[in-house]
């Protein structure tokens, strides 16, 4: 009977240790994945965030002293950076979200051929954004008589000489704006209307029954609690895409800092200490308040998405 209870006991044990081996060797490729290319590299910044360090000479301890620096010393991050980037993240990350929702609502209403050819009219501007900020959103806004804005203007007779739309602080962040929401149909586009193509048809056929009189109504009280997941998605996507997408506002005006700073972005000024100036820790420090501000826009859209069960 103790040999028996015994070589069940060591069987059960065996098959414990295969099931768990079996785990661990399928979870190993994501953790060397996420350590190597997330949790490493934050570490690192946020050690470097807590040193002076210029790449050439080692790093030297310096406590808090970046992070001080940003919130006493650093005029131009409270007087620019951040009013640009909370203005920003304001009205592309929840412009961009609406927008992708609306779109993706719209064309799931007609037919598989036409949907498919928009679909990737509209998603592929944020793969090929920089290209066409290049050649273009510049010409377009060019600031002589080859720019179509300032030719079109000249030709009506509303301006007599070129605005100097990319290097004017006036026109400059509006255009970003422009430029930003145009190419924010991304990923949480395409997760959007999967959630909606792949909706259940009975919820809506029951909705009808239970009283839903119209397209708004159905979206509000079946469409929208039924995808959650993918708003969910979506509105993250959008959040780490509009506090990290801050290349449009240089792209356009050719230069870092942007012309007066009237659009420049924290990720601007990551670039400009890190790879300008060459002041690593402070830059550190700065891509940490943006880890930081990142992770407490996404606590604020998971609160409003997550599903509450």
């Amino acid at each position: 009977m103790d040999q028996t209870i015994k070589l069940k006991k060591e069987s059960y044990n065996k098959a414990r240790f295969k099931d768990g081996l079996t785990v661990f060797l399928m979870l190993m490729p994501y953790v060397l994945l996420f350590s190597l290319f997330i949790a490493f590299p934050v570490a690192v910044a946020i050690f470097l965030s807590l040193t002076s360090f210029n790449v050439i000479e080692m790093p030297s301890f310096i406590g808090l002293t970046n992070f001080i620096n940003i919130f006493t010393q650093d005029s131009v991050f409270f007087r620019y950076i951040l009013p640009n980037t909370l203005m920003y993240a304001l009205l592309v990350g929840p412009g961009g979200y609406l927008l992708s929702f609306i779109l993706a609502w719209m064309l799931a209403q007609i037919q598989k051929v036409p949907r498919t050819i928009i679909a990737l009219a509209v998603y592929s501007p944020s793969m090929v954004g920089g290209v066409f900020i290049s050649v273009v959103w510049r010409t377009l806004f060019s600031g002589d008589e080859s720019g179509y804005i300032n030719a079109i203007m000249m030709d009506m007779g509303m301006i007599d000489r070129p605005i100097q739309f990319l290097q004017s602080p006036e026109y400059l962040m509006p255009i970003v704006i422009v430029v930003a929401l145009w190419s924010s149909m991304g990923v949480g586009f395409l997760a959007m209307l999967a959630g909606i193509l792949n909706g259940n048809e009975e919820l809506y056929e029951a909705a009808y029954i239970e009283g839903i009189k119209n397209k708004f109504q159905e979206v509000m009280h079946v469409t929208i609690p039924m995808m959650k997941p993918q708003m969910l998605f979506g509105a993250v996507m959008a959040i780490v895409s509009t506090f990290t997408n801050g290349y449009i506002g240089v792209a356009l005006s050719g230069s870092n800092p942007t012309p007066q700073n009237a659009a420049q972005l924290i990720t601007n000024h990551i670039d400009d200490y890190g790879f300008i100036r060459y002041e690593m820790g402070y830059a550190a420090a700065l891509s940490v308040v943006l880890l930081l501000l990142i992770w407490v826009f996404s606590k604020v859209a998971y609160k409003l998405f997550a599903d509450k069960d």
